[in-house]
């Protein structure tokens, strides 16, 4: 029966400390994040069938996180005909955006920023933002373009300065049960020679740390005892108290700038990891774009070596035919073939160029490669051929470099962490201040029991026996208990302060300096990175410049190459020339033919890092982040044509 009380008294306590909870809602911290964020996608198919728990329980479950997207999207099956992915170059960067795996994980990054945003909002640490972008592929014969800047960003630590205390309000609560035996060096006091005590204990409190550096706590304390003491008044009897306390930070770990520090440093940090998505996207497309540009040139030059071959089979069969006629020597026949031979090889490597740079672009464009077989047995038809226009826009290099400075996410993630560092700063700074502090607690206390059977508390004397009766006020149960704490029957108060003055404060001091070093550090970082930024400018003007001359360049030695192959071919047919002189003036048109093919991939690529030299590439692409981020493009896929267009070189 005993125990049973105390266990009512328990959970009295924690219902009379839980009916105060509204007084100490959790601290938001600050503003609301930004409405850009994003959210973590959930099928509706997995969503309904969520669980969804309950206020009282759900901050002790573990949130829902969508399993990983392992299947394509259906816009890959819908460019698949015959055997064949036909390809435009809009669908090759759509197909990159749904299904490329680097994209996909990067979709993860700022999901791991809003749960470090959570913590913090908490009064954890706010962790350092994820910076890194994969590496884009390269094709067959090409490097893997440049991902931008990130190899020079460093996230760093802010875990410096004043702690930040725990933000989440706290319900405690413990019980405890104990028997003593004590013997007594007199009966005068307690009328036994060995008092025997039970002793429950129960205990609730609730508390909260505000941004202000404020602590309140309100709890309740409970002691039930029982004894054979014979003095007692009331056996069993409940004492209890009611206890507000609270404490104010006046110089160190003071202010909502600092105490929520951590906070606005993890909302940069989830602007940080949108930028960084944002970074792989810009990677991402260019190398797809790189990559369907090689395609097309490979494929380019395995007709300018078919055209080649076939050159060399004319020349051999007429060669041949002059031979058996006896206008020309057996030797031009041999000449002749062992340039059929030569080109054929030449051949065999360009048409392993075309496979292997399909598949590296296939498994670019899809999440699971080349699993699928039917995928992976398909050959890319590139449906779009690379054009140089006639007149190109010039833009200003001050204009260009003001794009890129104000476009390049990793300028803007730098930027970022600079103010990162100075709100870290702020915390650091406050670590030199003393310590001072003032408390106060107000304290209600209560006590009821039954009375004792006997006249247990009565004194006699020779003469006469004095009986003091117990009071009433105080007989009853727990509920007098309570009444007499919230009625504040018994109120206890205090005040006062606590002052802690470092003397020499070198830690404080050093932390401070190193942070100062740091910040010195990451402002000479970004003049460093706004000058690599205008290198990266220049060069691509420069390239995209030599790329047009040497285009320019290709196509007029092309024209003087097959007029000089007429040429020869109409003086041998004469008996002016010999077929060697036609087969060195057919090798340089070969030559010149692939180097007009080199020169307009070198074109096509230069404007690719144009683009991303200026922070160019989504707004030229017209790609939407947030359907990068959802992975679904908008635009349906280009229809396939009836006969594709085979690839032709200018005339």
């Amino acid at each position: 029966m005993l125990r049973a009380r105390t266990y009512g008294i328990l959970l009295g306590s924690l219902l009379t400390v839980a009916a105060v909870g509204a007084w100490c809602a959790p601290d938001s911290g600050g503003a609301p994040a930004a409405s850009n964020q994003a959210s973590p996608i959930v099928p509706p198919a997995v969503e309904a069938n969520v669980r969804r728990p309950s206020w009282l329980t759900a901050p002790y479950r573990s949130k829902y996180v969508a399993p990983v997207r392992v299947s394509n999207s259906n816009r890959l099956a819908s460019l698949m005909r015959g055997g064949s992915l036909y390809l435009t170059l809009n669908d090759a960067v759509a197909l990159g955006l749904e299904n490329n795996l680097d994209i996909e994980i990067q979709r993860y990054t700022p999901e791991v920023a809003d749960a470090n945003l959570l913590r913090a909002r908490a009064g954890g640490f706010a962790a350092p933002p994820s910076l890194a972008v994969f590496a884009a592929p390269g094709s067959v014969t090409s490097p893997a373009p440049s991902a931008g800047l990130q190899q020079l960003l460093v996230a760093g630590s802010t875990q410096t300065g004043t702690p930040v205390p725990s933000l989440d309000p706290a319900l405690v609560g413990g019980a405890s049960w104990a028997h003593q035996t004590t013997p007594q060096s007199s009966s005068f006091v307690t009328g036994t020679a060995a008092l025997l005590q039970r002793q429950d204990l129960s205990n609730a409190s609730v508390q909260k740390y505000w941004t202000t550096g404020t602590q309140l706590s309100l709890g309740l304390n409970n002691i039930s005892n029982t004894n054979n003491n014979a003095r007692a008044q009331f056996n069993p009897a409940t004492n209890s108290s009611l206890a507000l306390n609270f404490s104010q930070h006046l110089l160190q770990g003071f202010g909502p700038a600092l105490n929520n520090r951590q906070i606005r440093i993890a909302k940069n940090n989830r602007e940080i990891s949108d930028l960084t998505f944002k970074a792989q996207v810009i990677a991402t497309v260019s190398a797809v774009k790189d990559l369907y540009w090689d395609l097309v040139s490979y494929q380019q030059v395995v007709k300018v070596e078919q055209d080649a071959v076939a050159a060399d089979q004319k020349l051999y069969e007429d060669n041949k035919k002059q031979v058996e006629v006896g206008t020309l020597a057996p030797i031009e026949v041999t000449r002749a073939e062992a340039q059929i031979a030569s080109d054929q090889q030449a051949l065999t490597v360009a048409q392993n160029n075309v496979l292997q740079q399909e598949t590296i672009l296939k498994n670019a464009l899809s999440k699971n490669g080349v699993e699928n077989p039917e995928l992976a047995n398909a050959h890319v038809i590139p449906l779009d051929r690379i054009t140089v226009p006639d007149v190109e826009a010039i833009t200003p290099i001050q204009d260009a470099t003001a794009m890129a400075l104000s476009a390049r996410p990793e300028l803007t993630q730098f930027r970022i962490l600079i103010q990162n560092q100075e709100i870290s700063i702020r915390g650091t700074k406050n670590e030199l201040l003393p310590t001072f502090d003032i408390v106060a607690s107000l304290t209600n206390s209560g006590l009821a029991g039954s009375p004792v059977a006997v006249p247990a508390s009565c004194a006699t004397n020779p003469t006469s026996t004095i009986c003091i009766p117990p009071n009433g006020f105080f007989v009853g149960g727990y509920g007098s208990v309570l009444n007499q704490l919230f009625a504040r029957n018994f109120p206890s108060y205090s005040a006062g302060f606590s002052l802690n003055i470092p003397l020499r404060n070198r830690a404080a001091q050093a932390d401070l300096i190193n942070s100062d070093l740091a910040l010195r550090q990451q402002q000479l970082g970004i003049q460093r990175m706004e000058n690599q930024v205008r290198v990266e400018v220049q060069n691509a003007m420069i390239g995209l410049q030599q790329a047009r001359a040497q285009y320019a360049s290709a196509v007029k030695a092309r024209i003087l190459q097959e007029q000089t192959v007429d040429a020869e071919q109409k003086k041998l047919a004469v008996g002016a020339s010999t077929s060697y002189n036609v087969i060195l003036t057919q090798r340089d048109l070969v030559t010149a033919e692939s180097n007009l093919v080199v020169a307009e991939t070198a074109y096509a690529k230069a404007k690719v890092e144009m683009d991303r030299a200026t922070g160019q590439t989504l707004n030229n692409n017209d790609i939407s982040l947030d359907e990068a981020f959802r992975g679904v493009v908008s635009r349906p896929p280009n229809p396939i044509p009836d006969v594709p267009p085979t690839p032709a070189l200018p005339k």
